[in-house]
């Protein structure tokens, strides 16, 4: 039986500061239903699933396997789990805010568009929600609040002093950004649409998982996907006004279209498999077992370093030069901590994918450390309660060296322009919910 240990601050900072190559989780899954029940994968462009052969430990042959969820996708899903331990105040942790709350809405939409007000309310969105972290468009069209020579300023984000700081971060000085957004050296970032385009700071991934359905089998198409108690056809037409209050159209009349328009009628679908329309739905797969591989790379987080500015006049070259690399040490440890912590509590969350796609693990969650080249990996369990209070430890254990992160959000406020283009975007979703929905 493999013995079961606990994951201390003690044993995670050796296996950083020594030489441990990587943390990793993989197990395997069956779906909610049980084995045998369709899952349903992501969809790509061609309303197609991703489905490649791999090479299977334990099979002499190839085997047909379908993604279930991406890199990115599980990136997401361990983001908004430490945003969800956030909002229930588990843990603390430096994120920037975009505060939409002052373009709320109101009961007049004419007066919304005037006023610039949002239909819907968006409310705050943080560094943890938008989808490139600290170089996301969100954050660069916001602007932030300083104070200069006794003057509160707005400026645009990356203008402001700790905007700009993302301008000169690198895997060599990459304390600003543990600093104001840590999950973008855990998860990564390129700031490729910064002043610098292309060659703004880039970050590689050191946390990467990804759910496979093994021994895929897709299904057929969808047919019959909903039935018009009506029976109503699609050979009767109807015409749509500007005032979206259709009517029943001529033999002849220009701009005709099928009563699906309107969403009547029953869903059209293929006759046949090799027939292509623009809503060919797959009926899921079936698989033999889902399995996911998270890994987390302590040789990525090793390469980052995170200089400190002297503590005052007193502490010498040597003094300061020691305290940098106990820094440096200390800021992957809680790294390391926040990839784990990030990781677990999505596990613990659960696994709905999306509609139809439910999947239940095996066995309990097991983390291995490989440490020694030519030795088993070492195991760990780790809970969600444990991983936070892992993360605690660490981040305690920095501030010591003078490795401090903000605890308190950087709040920002969007620009009217950016304003101006969700409201009529959402003045556009509007009107094709109202003229083509389903």
């Amino acid at each position: 039986m493999v013995e079961e240990r606990q994951l201390t601050h003690e044993k995670l900072h050796k296996a950083v500061a020594g030489n441990g190559a990587a943390f990793r989780c993989r197990r395997r899954l069956q779906p909610g239903g049980g084995a045998g029940d369709k899952v349903f994968p992501p969809t790509f462009a061609g309303a197609v699933y991703a489905v490649e052969q791999r090479r299977v430990p334990g099979r002499n042959t190839s085997v047909t396997c379908v993604l279930l969820d991406s890199v990115q996708s599980q990136a997401n899903r361990m983001e908004l789990a430490l945003q969800e331990a956030l909002d229930a105040s588990k843990l603390k942790l430096p994120v920037v805010e975009v505060d939409f709350t002052s373009w709320s809405p109101t009961d007049n939409t004419e007066a919304d568009e005037k006023a610039g007000h949002l239909i819907d309310d968006i409310g705050k969105i943080t560094s943890l929600q938008v989808p490139h972290r600290l170089a996301d468009a969100i954050l660069r069209d916001s602007e932030a609040e300083e104070e200069h020579d006794g003057e509160k300023l707005t400026m645009p984000f990356r203008q402001s002093a700790k905007g700009k700081a993302l301008n000169t971060a690198n895997a060599l000085n990459a304390t600003a950004l543990y600093q104001l957004c840590p999950t973008a050296l855990v998860f990564g970032m390129w700031d490729s649409t910064g002043p610098k385009g292309g060659l703004g700071a880039k970050f590689e991934r050191a946390l990467v998982s990804e759910v496979v359905g093994i021994g895929a089998e897709v299904g057929d198409l969808v047919r019959g996907v909903r039935r018009d108690p009506l029976e109503i056809r699609r050979v009767v037409k109807v015409l749509k006004p500007a005032d979206k209050n259709w009517v029943i159209a001529d033999a002849k009349a220009k701009g005709a279209v099928a009563p699906s328009e309107v969403n009547h009628s029953s869903v059209p679908f293929p006759k046949d498999r090799t027939e292509k329309t623009d809503k060919n739905l797959y009926a899921g797969t079936t698989i033999e077992y889902a399995e996911q591989l998270t890994t987390l790379s302590l040789i990525v987080l090793r390469r980052l370093r995170f200089p400190l500015p002297k503590k005052d006049e007193k502490e010498t070259d040597e003094e300061h030069l020691k305290r940098c690399k106990e820094a440096d040490v200390a800021g992957r440890t809680v790294l390391a901590a926040l990839g784990l912590c990030g990781a677990t509590l999505a596990f613990e969350s659960g696994m709905g994918l999306r509609s139809r796609c439910l999947l239940w693990p095996d066995g309990p969650m097991m983390w291995e450390l490989l440490a020694t080249p030519g030795k088993d990996p070492q195991p760990f369990l780790l809970t969600g309660e444990d991983a936070i209070k892992l993360l605690n430890t660490a981040v305690a254990e920095a501030s010591k060296t003078g490795l401090i992160w903000e605890v308190e959000p950087l709040k920002l406020q969007p620009q009217q322009k950016l304003v101006d283009l969700v409201r009529l975007s959402q003045i556009e979703a509007t009107k094709e919910e109202s003229e083509g929905g389903a």
